[in-house]
């Protein structure tokens, strides 16, 4: 599918104060460097060798990074931070990060915390604020989940939303979420426009699952795959130490498999990766039990990881949605274990399957210290993109680059584990699985 993108970056106006950060403006002095406004990355990275055509605004991304001259005078900011939606190692890095950078780099002391997500600013739910400060969030980064605490929902109230970032006296928010958060970011901007305020608006992007479009990868993605190697190991463990042992683990994904084939590369455990982007049959000749029992046959042993939103399309009948707009999905862990044991039970094999579901643990775990060094080079890179004016962004790594995306190209479609990419190639080899459990005839 092709998309059209325009990389331009929203800005609320001149840059015109003077930066507090003192950094050089001369290269090779071996001093750090102010980012201009015409440094730019391109999103991809291939080239075929010949004639390039010219390189529009729109096509490239606008480096990350401090500005020698900003928009917000430091000592009028009242900066407000928000975590949304589920869980993921690395929240409380992220504001920690925010905090540390605005109060030290920048000097801007009024900085507030919203409590449990969007639904902290609707009167009606009375969660009250939290002051942060330095002291205050120090050792967070040391705990997993969202000092802030978090919630889904409330991301359509944009007028009262908007309401009590006024009373407040917000000239800026950080919004740590999904893409189901950001687009109510993006919606929360519209309404500031509609009002003439100037208020940067800014996103960190939050997802476990790794699918934001462009940017090469989310916080907390790496200390999942981590957590979840953890669980595949003990799977493992107990696969091979029982009768026709089956370990069955359950990963987080609802619409992208990269948890689930980044965990079987990493472990050399796994022996079949079921994800939402590869179909297969689970009966018939050439279905997933057939060759699972092929597995337990030859080896004695088998281990699976599952993605939960695989098999999504034939499990679903009725759809039904949670407060964050989400889909409630069949809970494909539990399926796929039935229709295993039935499967033995029809042979007359007899097997010993475990089957693990370590999502809530895997997302509640501390970042690791790779997703730690990444969530504090995005909260300074937000900063910096802040008190410089930008607006309506997303705050990403693109080609190994911290860059300013709008959010409006990051969420116009999602991230997905590519069947014909070199990761599901590997991954194959890892596993040693077909490359498609699907029959000739039947449908999928």
């Amino acid at each position: 599918m092709e998309y059209n993108f325009d990389f331009t970056i929203e800005e609320l106006g001149k840059a015109a104060v003077k930066s507090p950060i003192l950094m050089s403006k001369t290269q090779g002095d071996k001093a750090a460097n102010y980012v201009t406004n015409d440094r730019f990355v391109r999103l991809s990275s291939f080239i075929v060798p010949g004639e390039q055509p010219a390189v529009e605004r729109t096509q490239v991304l606008e480096r990350a990074g401090p500005r020698e001259y900003i928009y917000f005078t430091p000592a009028h900011v009242h900066a407000g931070i928000v975590t949304c939606g589920g869980l993921c190692p690395g929240i409380n890095d992220v504001i920690r990060s925010i905090v540390r950078c605005l109060w030290t780099r920048y000097g801007v002391t009024r900085i507030t915390g919203i409590r449990y997500g969007y639904l902290g600013f609707l009167p009606e739910y009375q969660y009250g604020v939290r002051q942060l400060d330095p002291d205050i969030v120090d050792d967070i980064h040391k705990l997993g989940g969202t000092f802030l605490g978090s919630a889904r929902g409330g991301g359509r109230e944009v007028v009262q939303i908007v309401d009590t970032m006024e009373k407040l006296n917000l000239n800026m928010l950080f919004v740590v979420g999904g893409d189901g958060t950001q687009r109510g970011t993006l919606d929360i901007a519209e309404e500031v426009d509609k009002r003439n305020l100037k208020i940067a608006l800014i996103g960190i992007p939050k997802t476990v699952d790794n699918d934001f479009a462009l940017i090469d990868r989310s916080f907390g993605f790496n200390t999942a795959v981590a957590e979840a190697v953890k669980v595949v190991s003990a799977a493992h463990v107990e696969a091979a130490s029982a009768i026709n042992g089956i370990g069955l683990v359950k990963v987080m994904g609802r619409d992208s498999g990269f948890i689930a084939a980044h965990t079987a590369l990493a472990s050399h455990e796994v022996n079949f990766v079921l994800i939402p982007e590869v179909p297969f049959n689970l009966e018939g000749y050439n279905g997933f039990l057939t060759h699972l029992e092929d597995r337990i046959k030859k080896r004695k042993h088998a281990v699976i990881v599952v993605a939960e939103g695989a098999l999504q399309d034939q499990l679903l009948k009725d759809k039904k949605f949670d407060a964050g707009g989400n889909v409630k999905m069949v809970d494909v862990g539990v399926y796929i274990r039935s229709r295993i044991i039935k499967h033995f039970e029809e042979k007359g094999m007899e097997i010993n399957l475990k089957y693990i579901d370590p999502s809530y643990a895997v997302r509640s775990a501390p970042a690791n210290p790779d997703d730690s060094i990444y969530c504090e080079r995005l909260g300074n890179a937000a900063v910096h993109a802040a008190m410089a004016g930008k607006t309506k962004i997303i705050i990403g790594l693109v080609n190994n680059r911290f860059v300013h995306l709008p959010i409006k190209m990051v969420i116009s479609h999602r991230n997905k584990v590519n069947p014909e990419s070199s990761l599901w190639r590997d991954t194959l080899d890892a596993t040693h699985q077909p490359s498609l459990m699907v029959n000739t005839f039947g449908g999928f």
